[in-house]
């Protein structure tokens, strides 16, 4: 007992297995888990029967239980048979062992099998369930999926007749096998004794009462079926263990005979059970023999092509005229064998032989293995979706190893996966893994290992890989997918590298911009460099256009087919595009390295350039790109159209670089007049030539209103030249001006003109102190064309010795230059200026020629003021430093030589 448990411990199945702990498959009395192995991943299923469950009907019955034990023992006995018999037989149709029979530490027992996804029993038990479940209204069905978004829904069954013919097909060869090869009879064929594998196909077991018939003559290791002992149905026992006589041939329960005959009988039943509704035998004996004799004793309750075989709904024509009344027969003679089941006038149509065909395709020649493919293609719409999925798709990926077929292979695998519905989750589980495995994405060949006769599949691949993209996500596409995509791009074939780069319209929405940029822009633009082909460099030049942002329809111009007529197009979704550092750096140069002038080329180089224009920058269009397509414009060989496009595009990036950067020094100068410094140069020439602004003036004589204590000066709107003629300025009358008032002249209405242009000349705006104009050039300020010249009165300047003299000199060289001074100072000067027109009056030498302070009141009447100034010319300077008033009590200046005029 120790040994034994210590043998539970090291199960070699539990060690090397990974088992699910909930089974998903129940059929007779095994519970079938699904497993994986730990060394290699590969799937798989375990058989679990608990011997628990046969103490259900037999515990209560305390004083036979050593006869209960031996009961129990006897069908741990026939169940080890069973799974013994499963491993010992070899046949595609008979359920293969992976692990043998063990046993567990409760006494039950275990074996690994092929992975298997149901039973032919739990499957009609589900659609029964589906059937009462759409009658009864939405009652919740425990048959659920979940899709691959996450959401679970009800399991639609739906058993396809192609389903049903594939499935009793490969269930008669393996009845054939066991009944020529093993010469073994099965005993108890019925829907838990059918099994269907991952791939659709049914896989015979329940090999628990099988042995061999009583006429054989060959010796087997079977014991031979004791039919009286199986009859028996006892009550201890779970049905599930023992013969179900509702699916017994009556060569056991009437005639006690075994006969490879029996089995084709059970199939005749099975047959009606799948057409049935519910999809049960026709015979219901509850485990009563006495009960299947006496329905097998009355015309209208046994199973006959008069009344439908006791179905309930139809059964096709074939099986209902020709296959069924030679199998649900009285006499074992008159029933077929399974090799003329096979050959029944039932599975004598295209898509049955298609399969058995496809079945067959390793032991066939290449020839037929070609016309086979080319032909698999138009047939593919009439299979229904689980075969496609289950048994083609399999059967088609098992042959990608042969390269010469791959082309056609792989054209057929596409086909179906575009049938398919859960291609999702299909195609990253089946195809993708194959794929890598075929052309070697993750093996790391160099280029010199490089298989030619690869190229024609990878094409294949390419040309399908908008249903590659729509069947896979963004990670299994960068990872699986795009590495095929650099394998096309490297190819010395120029077809597979116009594939490749015709594939970016559909990379680029699944790929995000990282990869974009680091693992599809690199290989495209070295294949750009590399290449001689005009083909594929115009094909790389479309690419770099919907790289930097260009719909794929626009910029692939090959497929118009000038019928005039503009096809809907779908809007595109949204895609990863190159930032602008890569086009400006990387991009950019590699258009300007092109040597050819080929017109298709620059065409194709203009598609670029203009997607160029809308996101790089004014200064690298104006430095980099315009030169680029200047050269490119001058090609010889362009037509009048296509120069004319170049010029468009040339004259709209300009316009957009004029527009950017008149913007820009727009908003400089705009800037400028809050910081009073940014125009500084400007200000500057400004006040050199008189012409301050404005703002600054009326600023500046607000200053001078505000020391002063004046009113503002009414503006005249005339502007100052400074250089021009010394014409009177004419006063406006509302504002008189008040000429001054010496004893040798008359009072005047106006100002004279050497006045009015000394008046014009104090208003000069305000600048630096810095005088620009010498003392010597200054006389030619003097207005040479005046009667009566200046320069005649300026000399007695000259020799002055007053302690005024020097500022009076600074005064007259600063008459040009800073405007903040003016020849108010000089007041002394001005009744030389205003003498009659005619003639001058000349002075003698003044040895004191001085300036008296003013008084402390404020500004005389007899003060010279200037002429008011528009104000936009207003003048910053001080005008009061200029207004000295005459002294009435002294007498200064002319006055002293009043005897002497």
């Amino acid at each position: 007992m120790f040994s034994s448990a210590l043998k539970s411990f090291s199960s070699n199945i539990s060690a090397n297995y990974q088992i699910s702990p909930n089974p998903t498959v129940y059929s007779g009395p095994w519970k079938i888990h699904d497993a994986k192995k730990k060394s290699t991943g590969t799937a798989a299923s375990v058989f679990i029967f608990d011997r628990k469950s046969l103490e259900t009907r037999s515990g209560g019955f305390g004083r036979s239980s050593g006869s209960s034990k031996k009961l129990q023992d006897d069908v741990i006995e026939r169940l080890k048979r069973e799974a013994s018999n499963l491993a010992r037989l070899r046949h595609p149709s008979v359920l293969q062992v992976l692990e043998p029979v063990e046993e567990t530490r409760s006494g039950g027992l275990m074996f690994a099998t092929e992975h298997l996804t149901a039973s032919l029993s739990g499957l009609l038990l589900e659609k029964d369930d589906q059937e009462n479940t759409t009658r009864a209204g939405s009652r919740t069905s425990r048959y659920v999926v979940e899709e691959a978004d996450g959401t679970r829904r009800r399991r639609d069954v739906e058993i396809d007749e192609l389903e049903i013919q594939k499935g009793l097909l490969q269930v008669a060869k393996g009845l054939e096998f066991l009944h020529e090869s093993a010469g073994l009879v099965h005993g108890n064929l019925n829907p838990d004794a059918i099994y269907i594998n991952a791939k659709s196909d049914w896989k015979i077991s329940g090999l628990g009462f099988a042995g061999p018939p009583d006429a054989s003559e060959t010796r087997s290791s079977l014991p031979p079926l004791a039919v009286s002992e199986v009859l028996y149905q006892e009550p201890r026992l779970p049905a599930s263990v023992q013969l179900n006589l509702d699916y017994t041939s009556p060569d056991f329960a009437m005639d006690s005979n075994v006969s490879s005959a029996a089995d084709l009988f059970s199939l005749g039943l099975v047959i009606i059970a799948l057409y049935n509704s519910p999809h049960v035998s026709p015979l219901q004996t509850n485990g009563n023999l006495t009960t299947y004799k006496k329905l097998l004793s009355s015309p209208s309750s046994t199973p006959s092509q008069s009344n439908n075989f006791l179905c309930s709904k139809p059964i096709p024509k074939d099986l209902l005229s020709h296959v069924l009344p030679r199998l649900i027969t009285r006499r074992p003679a008159q029933r077929m064998n399974a090799r003329e089941f096979q050959q029944s006038q039932y599975f004598d149509n295209v898509l049955v032989s298609t399969i058995r065909f496809l079945e067959s395709l390793p032991a066939k020649n290449p020839n037929e293995k070609s016309q086979f493919l080319r032909g698999l293609q138009r047939v593919l719409s009439e299979f229904p979706v689980s075969v496609l999925e289950r048994k083609l798709l399999g059967a088609l990926m098992d042959e990608l190893k042969d390269r010469e077929l791959l082309p056609l292979i792989l054209q057929n695998v596409f086909g179906i996966l575009q049938r398919i519905p859960n291609g999702r989750r299909v195609f990253p589980e089946k195809i993708i893994p194959r794929l890598k495995e075929v052309f070697g994405t993750g093996s790391g060949k160099g280029a010199a290992e490089r298989d030619s006769k690869k190229d024609a599949g990878l094409m294949v691949v390419l040309d399908n890989m908008k249903l590659i993209a729509d069947n896979c996500s963004g990670m299994e596409f960068k990872d699986d997918i795009l590495p095929l995509i650099r394998l096309g791009l490297d190819s010395p074939t120029h077809s597979v590298v116009d594939a490749s780069l015709k594939c970016l319209p559909v990379v680029l929405p699944v790929l995000d911009f990282s990869t974009v940029k680091n693992e599809v822009f690199p290989p495209i633009a070295a294949t750009f460099s590399r290449t001689s082909s005009l083909a594929i460099k115009v094909r790389s030049l479309e690419a770099f256009s919907v790289l930097c942002g260009a719909s794929a329809e626009a910029s692939d111009g090959l497929d118009d087919d000038l019928s005039g007529i503009q096809a809907s197009k779908s809007k595109a979704p949204k895609s990863s595009i190159l930032d602008k550092y890569t086009i400006q750096e990387k991009l950019v140069p590699s258009l300007k390295a092109i040597k050819t002038k080929e017109p298709s080329v620059m065409m194709a180089s203009l598609k670029v350039f203009r997607q160029v224009g809308t996101v790089a920058d004014t200064e690298f269009l104006a430095l980099e790109v315009l030169p680029v397509l200047w050269s490119f414009s001058l090609g010889p060989l362009l037509s009048l159209q296509q120069f004319n496009a170049f010029m468009s595009l040339i004259k709209t990036l300009s316009m957009r670089i004029e527009q950017e950067q008149s913007k820009k020094l727009q908003e400089l100068s705009s800037g400028a007049g809050s910081t009073g410094f940014q125009n500084g140069a400007d200000e500057f020439s400004q006040s050199a030539t008189g012409l301050s602004s404005p703002d600054a003036d009326a600023g500046a004589g607000s200053f001078e209103r505000l020391v002063l204590g004046k009113k503002a000066s009414p503006a005249n709107g005339q502007s100052i030249d400074m250089w021009g003629s010394m014409e009177p300025e004419p006063a406006k009358p509302t504002v008189p001006s008040m000429p001054p008032s010496f004893s040798w002249s008359s009072n005047n209405g106006g100002m004279t003109p050497q006045a009015s242009a000394l008046s014009q000349q104090s208003n000069i705006g305000f600048r630096s102190i810095t005088p620009d104009q010498k003392l010597g050039s200054f006389p030619s300020l003097a207005p040479a064309r005046q009667a009566s010249p200046v320069a005649q009165v300026f000399p007695a300047m000259q020799p002055s010795s007053s302690i005024w003299g020097a500022p009076t000199n600074a005064n007259i060289r600063s008459n040009t230059g800073p405007p903040g001074q003016s020849f108010g100072s000089m007041s002394t000067m001005t009744p030389s200026n205003h003498m009659s027109g005619s003639t001058a009056q000349s002075g003698p030498n003044y040895s004191s020629f001085s300036i008296p302070p003013p008084p402390a009141g404020s500004t005389g009447s007899n003060s010279i003021r200037p002429p008011p100034v528009s104000t936009s010319n207003r003048s910053t300077s001080f005008q009061g430093t200029g207004a000295i008033p005459q002294q009435g009590t002294q007498k200064n200046g002319l006055d002293k030589y009043e005897s002497l005029i």
